[in-house]
């Protein structure tokens, strides 16, 4: 699921999936308008196969669970400095 796999496809992996949504918040937005953001990029980047919301909603948690995106004050917002153990 992470990581794509002969049941998952590279465009598809929770990862990519991830990155794609990365790219969403150059600007940040509420939950719904990066998933309409994500869906039109993946639409215009002729992406084989949908991702359907819950998908998306799983992608999130990766990135949360990485520290790489919080809520606040109802928007989405990438982290501008991860700090990682030394």
């Amino acid at each position: 699921m992470l990581l794509p796999s002969k049941s998952i496809a590279a465009d598809q992996a929770l990862i990519a999936v991830g990155a794609q949504i990365l790219l969403q918040l150059e600007r940040p937005g509420s939950v719904s308008s990066v998933w309409q953001r994500l869906t039109a990029w993946r639409s215009n980047s002729n992406m084989p196969s949908a991702v359907p919301f819950w998908w998306f909603a799983l992608s999130l948690d990766v990135l949360f669970a990485a520290g790489v995106v919080v809520l606040q004050d109802g928007e989405l917002r990438k982290v501008d400095n991860v700090s990682h153990p030394e």
